[in-house]
């Protein structure tokens, strides 16, 4: 349910409604917006009923039922899209970010090498892997701790953000100590203790599609870290799996019109594993832009050809300098603020 406020609703009336909410076994999660704040109920549906009454309540305009599954994640509870903040840099507003760099962590001087390529491109955040969900369990990890401490270095090298990968709760306090944004993989979209148990932290959270999940599904993942409280939650679409062989999987990228119709919260696009194939990056790039997404995430590596994981997705310096100069052309037609030029 939706307990939505009056206008000149006073401080103490909504914390008020807030505790009448807790008191009734709901988990209240207050939604302050520009006009007027709506407070959201979220626990068993059975005695809605309840909350119902709480419209007599000083302050209160009206209850109204929340009639999607994802009662935090949709437009229901909240009308304005949701601007996640990570050290300074805006995700969701007019501006498009932009999160480049290795698929995995390789070496000090190779995530130095990509940190400094993704920064002198005016990129905000460089995205790296330490630990690494692989098919085989002979392919390549990830480096682990010792990747995560190259990654800090690198910011501290050059002020960027830092975007890594999070598999498994285990590693949650050490994977929070060194990064900015909390990656969750395609492969764990749907691992709800591990959705959870990001949702108890206060770092910002990448959550990427899963590889056969519906929209409904995605959101719903979205749903447990914010119903824990987190609500700096991006989305992901990375490309679904079907039939096609011709791509490594199908972009989807009608997916970024549906989820802005359908929730607040900012979303990415990730060409890299949607195509699986570097010449198909910055066209699939351009394209995401144009149907609205917020930012997007490319894999860059110095020598695609020695990389330990996903060299063919990867992008050169020379290639990634040309689809960054194809992007901002397509970003100012689509009226979106411009990712900074080459530094």
């Amino acid at each position: 349910m939706i307990i939505i406020m009056k206008e000149n609703a006073t401080a103490g009336e909504i914390d008020h409604v807030i505790a009448a909410v807790r008191d009734l076994g709901y988990k209240p999660h207050p939604i302050y917006g520009k006009d007027r704040t709506v407070v959201a109920a979220v626990g068993d549906e059975r005695g809605k009923y309840r909350i119902a009454n709480l419209e007599s309540m000083p302050g209160v305009d009206s209850v109204v039922p929340i009639l999607k599954p994802y009662k935090l994640a949709g437009r229901e509870t909240h009308r304005e899209p949701s601007l996640v903040t990570v050290r300074s840099v805006p995700i969701g507003g007019p501006e498009i970010v932009v999160m480049a760099g290795p698929c995995s962590v390789e070496s000090r001087e190779q995530i130095l090498e990509c940190a400094r390529i993704v920064k002198e491109q005016g990129c905000q955040f460089l995205r790296g892997g330490a630990f690494k969900p692989r098919t085989s369990p002979y392919a390549f990890q990830g480096l682990a701790e010792e990747g995560l401490q190259l990654l800090a270095e690198a910011r501290a090298a050059t002020g960027l953000a830092v975007v890594t990968e999070l598999m498994d709760a285990h590693n949650l306090p050490l994977v929070e100590k060194y990064t900015d944004i909390i990656q969750i993989g395609a492969r764990n979209m749907q691992n709800y203790y591990l959705l959870s148990a990001v949702g108890e932290t206060r770092k910002p959270v990448l959550l990427k599609r899963g590889l056969a999940s519906t929209i409904q599904e995605w959101l719903m993942s979205a749903e447990y870290i914010l119903s824990r409280g987190n609500y700096c939650v991006i989305l992901c679409e990375r490309g679904i799996r079907t039939f096609e062989t011709e791509t490594r999987n199908t972009l989807d990228l009608s997916a970024v019109p549906v989820v802005k119709k359908l929730s607040h919260l900012p979303i990415i696009v990730d060409p890299s594993h949607g195509t699986g194939h570097w010449d198909l990056v910055p066209p699939m790039a351009a394209a995401a832009i144009a149907a609205g997404a917020d930012g997007l995430m490319i894999e860059v590596h110095p020598h695609p050809e020695e990389a330990a994981s996903d060299g063919p997705q990867s992008l050169t310096e020379k290639s990634f300098a040309a689809l960054m100069q194809e992007v901002r052309r397509f970003v100012d037609a689509a009226g979106r603020g411009q990712p900074a030029g080459p530094r």
